[in-house]
């Protein structure tokens, strides 16, 4: 097998209670990418669609992760990379950690698997800390994994997988707007209140709970943020009002996509799934705003491979 073609899948991270480690795979958004192997050494991105990015591998999120995987794998020929961006960068639905887990995943195909799914997690963290200016993996987890996933340590790397419960659907808001991971960072409090970390963990904790036990309605009360929410809400134009109509519609709990500005919704069975996407887009469309509308269930399966060339 000389080239490859994979499906780079889109997340929602943080989930509302669980900053920075808990985080869900998405069905119908993500990049194409095109990997194949090269007599000329290095990491060489030859193709760029979709949105305006660098070609120079150390300037961009999918040629450094590949640039750590060359390092350790030390192969004796190199890769092309080309990518067909259709994850807005700045979404919040993880459009850095789709290019970083994209060009690795396909050259450890490429390679013959010498890599496993944790180690794979880690070579991408070091693209996505080029986007992010840190180390996180609960975008590259579930993106990996597929599901929903759960970073219980970073250093050593420790991801866990939970279940996913069979009729939960996820509805996507993304407004056109741009937020950067590292502004939406620098909004955040660095300490909290005693209290509201307990809420907070209680929350991740019960979450975790209700997947492994399909309890829905367990589910829906741990989707609550006291944390990170009260503030980066505030970046989000009309937030709170697509918050109120998805719960009002029967949304099991609507919080921020990773740094925003997309905004999740989860969602049980598809007829609820509908009305909620229905709702959430009359908002949005008196508000002069333009947006994207995505419905998915959420992907068990995560990257995929579309074909191979040998």
């Amino acid at each position: 097998m000389n080239e490859i073609k994979i499906f780079s899948p889109a997340t929602v991270a943080n989930v509302s209670c669980g900053f920075d480690v808990l985080g869900f795979c998405l069905d119908t958004i993500g990049d194409d990418m095109v990997i194949r192997k090269t007599n000329k050494k290095g990491i060489h991105i030859t193709k760029i669609e979709g949105y305006d990015l660098p070609f120079e591998a150390k300037k961009n999120v999918a040629g450094v992760s590949a640039l750590a995987m060359l390092e350790d794998a030390k192969p004796d020929f190199g890769f092309e990379i080309e990518i067909y961006k259709n994850i807005k960068p700045g979404s919040g639905v993880g459009s850095s950690s789709a290019s970083a887990v994209g060009s690795v995943f396909g050259m450890n195909e490429l390679l013959g698997r010498p890599y496993n799914k944790t180690q794979l997690t880690n070579f991408a963290m070091k693209g996505e800390a080029l986007a992010s200016q840190c180390e996180h993996a609960d975008n590259i987890a579930p993106a990996i994994f597929g599901g929903f996933t759960l970073v219980k340590s970073v250093a050593p790397l420790d991801i866990l997988q939970l279940p996913t419960p069979n009729d939960l659907f996820a509805v996507i808001i993304h407004p056109q707007i741009e937020i950067k991971t590292s502004d939406a960072r620098a909004i955040l409090p660095k300490k909290i209140d005693l209290k509201d970390a307990i809420t907070q963990w209680s929350n991740v904790g019960s979450l975790v709970h209700a997947l492994h036990t399909n309890d829905y309605k367990l589910l829906s009360n741990s989707l609550t943020d006291v944390v990170v929410e009260p503030f980066r809400s505030q970046l989000i134009p009309y937030f709170e009002d697509v918050k109120k109509s998805a719960l009002d519609h029967g949304a099991l709990g609507c919080g921020i996509s990773g740094s925003g500005p997309s905004i999740f919704s989860l969602c049980y069975g598809n007829d609820t799934t509908q009305k909620v996407a229905k709702a959430i887009k009359n908002i949005y469309a008196e508000t002069g705003i333009s947006y994207e509308i995505y419905v998915s269930k959420i992907n068990t399966e995560g990257i995929k491979i579309l074909n191979t060339h040998q």
